[in-house]
């Protein structure tokens, strides 16, 4: 079996990990990087697309030479440049990646000067005090590296949902080949859209002696059968996530659907209240003495309680079950809701489609507006914009906006917020802009009061619209900053600004906790993708599913308005 998009993109990205510490030319690296990135927003499979024969250099990012590289990743499971470049450097360095505060150059120094081959070298130099003393280094990247070394060592390992997603479409693609496979889903953290998921757990139902649990225990991408039995088996895939299958009888399905889909605290609420009615709920149904209740039909499960059903993205003990109770669950926010996206990117920064091509993609979707909002000059990495450039790009926009129907591209600025709370471009540019989406995209480490003031100053600025990824995580790899989140939202509403729910997989900041904590507070936010290809823009169920998280209504997020309500929101007070 090919790899999955997510298991091609690691490959490359480990690639240029690995570069990166030799000191390879930054444009390969870069290369690598931007194909990593665009080939885990494909919607399709380039397995598929290889054995059709397409050409892969029609996509974003993709040249002649990884083209080719794919296709031999494709073909054989394995890229040779990156068992070449594993041969050279100790592949533990590439655990040393995944510690906050370290990048290439740092554990290039680290492997260099100080011999650091493992996360335990690594700790016994921190506390030592000998990290502090390399040039670049620092008791402040020393004591960053100490804290999250525990974690690093003993955490258990978790996924992002859109690796995830791309493992699971792949294995139920393979199951429903096996004769008598009726219903299948997956439950679990999976189902309720947690950024990270530690497993997954697939139920499903079958007709006569269906041959599913053979079929399972012998897909290609598994790594070790834990064990195989009639109606349970177990398996682990070869990037170590494991996955369970359970086989269910139809009259069963909703119960069980309901009980593994979790999370315990809600399951544990949800058999506390069968309790009192006296009724007990299980995996097999709703039983009054032995009497079935309910138990096909998830929606029936929850009917017998006396309760509205409740979405799986509502499913973690936060007064769910008592809204429910009492009919004042909230109307959540839905994919079909959102009338645009307000910040995506392109090749005029380090986009990888051109004006033209990000506005049909949005229009595909149905949106009736796109904001461009590439980088400001800050970025250097990204080709951030200065005011000239910048100024072209809106003359552009208007011009396609002449011969563009059925969808307004909006002049925007992704624009960096300073260490000292100025916005990176002039007043004289940004107000001429439709939206100004205002960024932190370096000195993380400042402290809790002065990276709060940063952005309060910011905010400022009568220009600053949107706070964008507000808190700078990157989920596995970047804790946020430290900021007082609460102030920074009572600021953002009586300053007229909005925060972003960032869809990005690897971000989706605001997180779900901080999504309830700006609904009480009555903050305005946006959902947006930060797309860098067009392809990027369908990342925006990833966005909404967060919000839902965050019991967030279509009343609560700007960019669900028509344009010409959103431009009243979009100018400050």
């Amino acid at each position: 079996m090919a790899l999955s998009n997510s298991e091609i993109a690691d490959l490359f990205d480990e690639l240029a990990d690995l570069l990166d510490i030799e000191g390879e030319n930054p444009y390969k690296v870069r290369a690598y990087r931007n194909a990593a990135r665009s080939i885990r927003s494909l919607p399709r499979s380039l397995a598929e697309m290889v054995a059709a024969g397409e050409d892969l250099t029609r996509l974003p990012g993709i040249g002649e030479r990884i083209a080719r590289k794919i296709e031999t990743v494709v073909k054989t499971g394995k890229l040779p440049q990156l068992e070449q470049a594993l041969a050279r450097t100790p592949p533990t360095l590439l655990q040393l990646l995944r510690i906050e505060g370290l990048g290439p150059k740092r554990v290039k120094a680290l492997f260099s000067a100080l011999n650091i081959r493992t996360l335990e070298d690594l700790e016994r130099a921190a506390r030592s005090g000998r990290i502090r003393r390399l040039p670049g280094f620092g008791p402040k990247i020393e004591a960053l590296i100490l804290k999250h070394l525990d974690q690093a060592l003993e955490g258990e390992r978790r996924y992002l949902r859109f690796e995830a997603e791309d493992i699971a479409t792949a294995l139920i693609a393979h199951l429903r080949q096996a004769p008598g496979v009726d219903r299948i889903e997956v439950a679990g953290s999976y189902r309720r859209w947690k950024e990270t998921v530690g497993d997954l757990d697939i139920l499903v139902t079958v007709q006569g002696d269906s041959p599913v649990m053979d079929r399972f225990v012998t897909y290609e991408g598994v790594a070790e059968v834990l064990s195989h039995g009639g109606t349970r088996s177990s398996i682990r895939l070869r990037n170590g996530m494991q996955v369970d299958l359970r086989v269910v009888a139809s009259e069963s399905f909703g119960a069980a659907l309901q009980y593994f889909t979790g999370s315990k605290a809600h399951n544990i609420e949800i058999r506390t209240l069968a309790v009192k009615q006296g009724l007990k709920i299980n995996e097999y149904g709703v039983f009054r003495g032995e009497k079935r209740l309910a138990g096909e039909a998830e929606r029936d499960v929850y009917a017998c309680l006396g309760l509205a059903y409740i979405v799986p993205e509502l499913r973690e003990g936060r007064g769910e079950v008592e809204a429910a109770l009492e009919n004042r669950l909230p109307k959540l926010v839905e994919l079909a809701d959102i009338r645009g996206d307000l910040h995506a990117h392109t090749k005029d920064t380090d986009g990888r489609d051109d004006l033209e091509t990000m506005a049909q993609a949005a229009k595909a979707l149905g949106y009736e507006y796109l904001a461009i909002t590439d980088h400001s000059r800050r970025v250097t990495v990204a080709r951030g914009l200065d005011e000239k450039h910048l100024r072209a790009q809106m003359e552009a926009i208007d011009a396609l906006n002449e011969r563009l129907e059925g969808i307004t591209l909006l002049k925007g600025i992704e624009v960096d917020i300073l260490e000292d709370g100025t916005l990176d471009l002039p007043d004289s540019v940004l107000k001429d802009l439709d939206l100004r989406v205002c960024s932190v995209h370096y000195q993380f480490n400042l402290s809790k009061p002065k990276q709060t003031e940063r952005i309060l100053r910011a905010m400022d600025n009568p220009y600053f619209n949107i706070l964008a990824h507000p808190t700078g995580r990157l989920i596995n790899k970047r804790r946020p900053y430290a900021i007082d989140l609460p102030r920074i939202m009572a600021a953002a509403k009586e300053r007229g600004c909005l925060l972003e729910i960032n869809a990005q997989p690897e971000r989706l900041d605001l997180n779900d906790e901080h999504c309830l904590m700006a609904r009480d507070l009555g903050v305005g936010l946006v959902i947006s993708t930060d797309a860098h290809t067009a392809a990027g823009l369908q990342l925006m169920r990833y966005g909404v599913a967060q919000a839902r998280r965050g019991w967030l209504e279509k009343t609560q997020i700007v960019n669900t308005l028509p344009l010409a309500q959103l431009k009243q929101v979009l100018t400050r007070p």
